[in-house]
């Protein structure tokens, strides 16, 4: 029997809705597996914000360095918009990002076959789409110092954001990038900005000797972040494993969310170095989407991508590779029913709401076990 450490940190809006369905299947693997799961709550975000001052409390970073995995909900609403910007809501994800050393962040954009017309895309360009986009996540604009507005002589103020990156830093992201493309079709996609962006320019040297010093059997290739932007539109299953910077990134993989048809349906990990001691890595694990204040507490959120991102905690921290696979397919199989949430609602399917669609979830695993 092995047993397993999670901290769970809800968030806000519709993140405690999508953790809550999560932690029904975790009680599932408990009554009906080996692996056993410990769960430890904390607050993040603007809940955090509201009890503490802070987007995240020492106790919980304490809590989330202790962890096997981090479960994370979504944080942020209106509610936190005038508050001072080192506390804002997602002041609480960077520093979780940044203490855990989380630098290898892992978006896959799967499009379900039963989800294909969903897509704001054709079936053709679409159906059978699985891409992996992996962002570095600890660097770049995001972090960059200095970060701040200052005020000009003139009277005119001036903002300022740096995009900086270390050798070891962008060579760590491509290493990853092709030891997970030994995985998949042994294909990697750089995209930076080296027209215009020394950083850009940086980043494709760096990838570039990655490859050609450590991977020379592996297949890579370079293209610009706007004409990645825009190929992904135009033909999205020419990609297989796309790396690129946190900002970049950023966008890239909220873009592929869309081409699945609905941000409700996309997971994600954040993975740090391997300890070589321990053997043990930190790790986040979230859904792509936000917190949809406007939705929240009407029990209609979509809670498949966080039920999927517990799948990848199950393959990527915990080498529970059939079990990972076991959720997986069952949300295939309960898409197949045809019901959907209200996100990814279409004619001639069966509406439901988040409870709903966790128990046909669960009825899957139940058949396939």
């Amino acid at each position: 029997m092995s047993s397993y450490n999670l901290l769970m940190l809800p968030g806000d809006g519709i993140g405690p809705e999508v953790v809550n369905e999560v932690e029904r299947v975790i009680d599932w693997f408990n009554k009906n597996t080996d692996s056993k799961f410990e769960i430890e709550k904390d607050l993040v975000g603007g809940s955090a914000y509201d009890a503490h001052g802070a987007a995240i409390s020492d106790a919980a970073m304490d809590l989330a360095h202790k962890s096997d995995a981090v479960i994370f909900g979504a944080v942020g609403g209106p509610k936190w918009d005038n508050v001072p910007f080192e506390v804002r809501p997602e002041a609480g994800l960077l520093r979780l990002r940044k203490e855990l050393d989380l630098f290898a962040n892992l978006r896959p954009a799967i499009c379900y076959k039963a989800l294909a017309d969903a897509s704001s895309l054709k079936r053709e360009l679409v159906e059978g789409l699985d891409i992996l986009i992996l962002r570095e996540l600890t660097g770049g604009v995001y972090f960059g110092e200095p970060k701040e507005i200052t005020d000009l002589p003139d009277g005119q103020q001036k903002a300022v954001d740096t995009q900086i990156y270390t050798t070891s830093e962008v060579q760590r992201i491509a290493r990853v990038a092709f030891e997970l493309a030994k995985t998949r079709k042994g294909k990697v996609t750089s995209t930076e900005k080296r027209n215009v962006m020394i950083s850009g320019v940086f980043w494709n040297k760096v990838v570039s000797e990655v490859h050609k010093n450590e991977y020379p059997d592996m297949e890579l290739e370079h293209i610009l972040a706007d004409a990645c932007a825009m190929q992904l539109v135009r033909k999205p299953k020419q990609f297989d494993l796309i790396v690129a910077d946190n900002l970049f990134g950023d966008i890239l993989s909220d873009e592929a969310a869309m081409l699945t048809g609905s941000m409700g349906m996309l997971p994600s990990a954040s993975l740090g170095a391997v300890n070589e001691t321990t053997g043990k890595r930190n790790a986040m694990y979230e859904p792509v989407h936000g917190s949809a204040p406007d939705i929240a507490g009407q029990g209609i959120s979509n809670p498949i991508a966080e039920i999927a991102s517990f799948a990848m905690a199950l393959r990527y921290s915990f080498n529970l590779t059939e079990e990972a696979k076991l959720i997986e397919d069952s949300i295939s199989a309960a898409l197949d029913t045809g019901i959907r949430t209200p996100d990814i609602m279409q004619d001639g399917m069966k509406k439901v709401g988040t409870h709903q669609i966790t128990d046909v979830i669960i009825s899957e695993m139940n058949s396939r076990s």
